[in-house]
């Protein structure tokens, strides 16, 4: 199954397993009474958002009307926003239809666009005079993996009997919600990871998934609050259907970094997003992406704690960071944080120049981008200044030639390992098998 048809609540597919997952999610949900506003804590956070909007929407009405540049409505007020078709300024009823939804915010929540400008100016400055950046966060693949318990393989079966307790999840890892049949694993370091971003960043969760499973979710990763709180955005929220868009997100796009494991889902967002290697701990997670390999949970192994994926980008985010705030001139507003995360990717393979083998047919347009964005120069035929040939494990003259010449013959994980990384990987840990045999 390829990557677009994966059968998660992450998916950006709305057949097969991913509607069995949501429906069951919402049924047994209900029947808990588990909501968006389920949670004293959460319902505050809300209210107390919702009364920032309301107390600050004054100055945005008077600014507008001194100066003339906006027309006002016939009763004299803007209406910068609604909840539950009621003008957070004014008290009137307003159009319905008027404004942008930020239904996880709170329900019923809409604001307008001149509103939503003037919130995220007020929060960007915020959170830049604090040095802290917005991030995005995906779910599924990114920091945990779900599976549905009848999707076990006979190996993994014996997790039924090692899982954590919901009774305190902060202590655990992996977690069985019986009510709707599904089993979590979280990724190794995502709690340190959580706990250290959130010095530098405010984040987000942005998934694809339902929104009752999001805010379960949610909760086994974040179960104080600490993080997140009202910024879950789910499936229901998105202004457009089967990508993610920042237009949600109360920062500016130049102030923001996503990370997710799927590209596609961002087509307008690219220069914003780190991409994430994907956790498959469960054999169904292999198996829906066509791994022809054994789960980690089926190996009864897991990703290294210190030295994994999160722990990994965690070391970007903190130079990134440091980067945006102590090496870029001008004023703070100004900066731009793609131009960090560019500059900082396009030194990863700085010098070297690589060669691809033929054989990779359509992918060869997606690597050659990978490396020329990881600051790579790509010829299309070997000269002697190439110091790479990127090969398959079938000989090509490509490869002949690279063994002749002595030059590193790897595959194309070490390019992605790159990439992932954020760091030139060894060569010896990503050979191609022909690189092992002779030229001839």
């Amino acid at each position: 199954m390829s990557d677009d048809e994966t059968e998660f609540p992450d998916s950006t597919d709305s057949s097969g397993s991913t509607d069995e997952l949501i429906e069951k999610l919402e049924d047994e949900l209900d029947d808990d009474g588990a909501d968006n506003s389920s949670s004293d804590e959460e319902a505050q956070s809300q209210d107390s958002r919702i009364k920032r909007l309301k107390s600050d929407s004054t100055s945005v009405t008077e600014a507008s009307t001194s100066e003339g540049t906006t027309e006002q409505k016939s009763d004299g007020c803007m209406h910068p926003g609604s909840f539950g078709g009621i003008c957070i300024h004014c008290g009137q009823k307003v159009d319905a239809e008027s404004g942008v939804s930020f239904g996880y915010i709170h329900k019923g929540l809409k604001l307008d666009d001149k509103e939503i400008s003037r919130v995220r100016d007020i929060d960007v400055k915020n959170l830049l005079n604090r040095r802290k950046l917005c991030l995005v966060l995906d779910l599924d693949h990114t920091l945990l993996n779900t599976t549905f318990l009848y999707r076990l393989s006979s190996e993994e079966m014996h997790l039924k009997t090692h899982t954590d307790s919901l009774e305190d999840i902060s202590k655990g890892s992996l977690f069985m919600l019986e009510h709707v049949q599904v089993m979590t694993k979280l990724r190794p370091f995502v709690r340190t990871f959580l706990k250290e971003a959130s010095e530098m960043f405010e984040m987000y969760i942005y998934t694809m998934g339902d929104r009752r499973y999001s805010l379960e979710m949610a909760k086994l990763l974040d179960p104080q609050g600490l993080y997140f709180k009202d910024k879950v955005i789910s499936r229901e929220d998105g202004t457009q259907k089967n990508v993610k868009d920042l237009d949600l997100v109360l920062g500016t796009e130049n102030s923001i970094l996503i990370l997710d494991d799927k590209e596609e889902v961002w087509p307008k967002y690219r220069d914003n997003l780190i991409l994430m290697e994907r956790y498959h701990f469960f054999n169904s997670s292999c198996q829906d992406f066509g791994l022809q390999c054994k789960s980690l949970a089926a190996l009864n192994i897991d990703e290294n704690e210190t030295d994994g994926a999160l722990a990994k980008i965690l070391e970007v985010l903190r130079q990134i960071n440091y980067k945006f705030f102590d090496e870029l001139q001008g004023d703070l507003v100004d900066r731009d944080v793609r131009q960090v995360l560019s500059s900082f990717r396009g030194e990863v393979l700085r010098g070297c120049v690589i060669v691809f083998s033929l054989n990779f047919r359509g992918d060869l347009r997606i690597l050659r981008r990978i490396a020329e964005r990881l600051g790579a120069t790509c010829l299309k035929k070997h000269d002697p200044t190439v110091t790479h040939v990127v090969a398959t494990d079938f000989v090509t003259k490509e490869s002949r030639w690279a063994v002749e010449e002595k030059k590193f013959l790897v595959n194309r994980r070490w390019l992605e390992a790159a990439d992932f990384y954020f760091q030139k990987q060894p060569e010896e840990n990503f050979l191609c098998q022909n690189a092992l045999v002779s030229g001839s």
